[in-house]
């Protein structure tokens, strides 16, 4: 039988949370899903704790090291799900999670994506605090080129449809990936949100990249592919685009105590749309720079 849901988990020596991250979704009280396990090279033991696995729906695809972009793809390349539910394979599904969101499809069949809100939680699952959406739901096209509207990739759910209308995950980008693929499906999808957290996205507070300048240029490298195809009437958002993404490495170069570097990007974004500056993002960003708090 076609399962209604594909789940796909890109796993890299990921045995650490893997456990874990797939109970969560075997305790879903949704139940008719295939699960896709992409090992992406791993040099841990998954290949043999994937033998130990006795539910039918969850099977084991192993490949070279090719990055997260390529480990989703060739789950999605092999799934036969009517829906795609990206995990990745340290974070955890509340139990309702894909209820709701196929509910929210069969409600609307004009929907090509559906999220959630989010739970961050520590190594330890440890509530942090809620985080998430924007509750920007319908035509999200202006607001989703502006900026990322899904706090993680492993909140939303797609239609298989949209593949077939934008492609694959860019396998060229390296960070701002997930962005360029829900802007692309914004271009001829509305979007909805389930406005509670279904997902425990986990921090690491060592998995910060500290090479700013290339998440910049792998960020631009986004902007410049995404702006080549949405309409010609919403090209004057990328300057407010190319500022909130300053934005964003000015925040995690705070978050790596790089206060100058921060302060530049912050001057960055000002360049590129001088109206950021009016922004509680921005003045909150520069205070805590100039004040060297957290």
């Amino acid at each position: 039988m076609t399962p209604t849901v594909s789940v796909i988990i890109p796993a890299y020596n990921a045995m650490a949370f893997l456990p874990e991250t797939l109970d969560s979704v075997l305790d879903q009280t949704f139940k008719d899903f295939e699960v896709i396990i992409v090992n992406d090279g791993s040099r841990d033991n998954i290949v043999e704790w994937a033998t130990t696995i006795t539910d039918s729906r969850v099977r084991l695809i192993s490949q070279a090291n090719q990055g997260v972009s390529q480990a989703r793809n060739t789950g999605i390349l092999n799934s036969k799900g009517q829906y795609l539910a990206f995990l990745d394979a340290d974070d955890i599904w509340e139990p309702s999670k894909l209820e709701k969101q196929v509910s929210a499809f069969e409600a609307n069949s004009e929907l090509g994506l559906v999220d959630t809100l989010v739970f961050i939680v520590d190594q330890r699952n440890n509530i942090l605090y809620k985080a998430g959406s924007s509750y920007e739901e319908g035509n999200v096209l202006r607001r989703a080129i502006e900026e990322n509207l899904v706090m993680c990739g492993s909140s939303p759910m797609i239609r298989c449809q949209c593949i077939e209308k934008v492609g694959l995950f860019d396998t060229d980008l390296h960070g701002p990936e997930d962005w360029h693929m829900w802007a692309r499906i914004a271009i001829h999808y509305p979007f909805k949100v389930i406005a509670e957290p279904l997902v425990r996205y986990r921090h690491h507070p060592s998995s910060l990249s500290r090479n700013w300048n290339r998440m910049s240029i792998e960020i631009n490298k986004a902007i410049e592919k995404v702006f080549t195809i949405v309409p010609s009437d919403l090209l004057w958002v990328k300057k407010r685009t190319q500022a909130r993404a300053n934005l964003y490495c000015a925040q995690l170069a705070r978050l790596g105590g790089e206060y100058m570097q921060s302060l530049y990007y912050c001057m960055r974004a000002f360049s590129y749309s001088p109206q950021v500056c009016f922004t509680e993002d921005y003045l909150r960003l520069v205070m805590k720079n100039l004040l060297r708090t957290s």
